[in-house]
């Protein structure tokens, strides 16, 4: 049996690369997907709270870069300085990719239980939560 960094490791490069393929006719990327969301998600959304998000996603660089191309491509807009918002036509194109997003979610726990699911889930996060109070780098995150 390979170690769970091995499964942790293709799962993650099978899920940016299947997210990729997918978002790639709506001019996104599983980031900036998740940037989204974040904007989405969170009432006068910061660039803070999307970094403080996402720490675990992609590091600081590639954050920032998302966050500057969802705004130059019109699915963002800043209300204020440092301030996100989805713009009319970036909440209708959203909806939009919604559908996909439910049919890969689908796919990718097709044969398994929700109870599995749930166990699988929190089984990493103790892993995490432990390896990140032992190291002084307790970074949970939200996604």
């Amino acid at each position: 049996m390979k170690p769970i960094g091995y499964w942790l490791n293709r799962t993650d490069q099978a899920i940016t690369r299947y997210m990729n393929d997918m978002l790639r006719e709506f001019g996104l990327t599983r980031v900036a997907w998740q940037v989204l969301n974040v904007i989405h998600d969170t009432p006068e959304a910061t660039d803070g709270d999307v970094l403080s998000a996402l720490s675990a996603n992609a590091d600081i660089h590639t954050l920032t870069a998302t966050v500057d191309a969802v705004l130059v491509d019109g699915w963002a807009s800043r209300p204020a300085p440092e301030r996100l918002t989805l713009t009319r036509s970036g909440r209708q194109r959203l909806t939009e990719v919604a559908g996909r997003v439910a049919t890969f979610r689908d796919l990718s726990t097709s044969g398994i239980s929700q109870d599995e699911y749930r166990t699988a889930v929190l089984v990493l996060e103790r892993i995490a939560h432990n390896l990140e109070t032992a190291t002084g780098a307790d970074r949970r995150s939200s996604t």
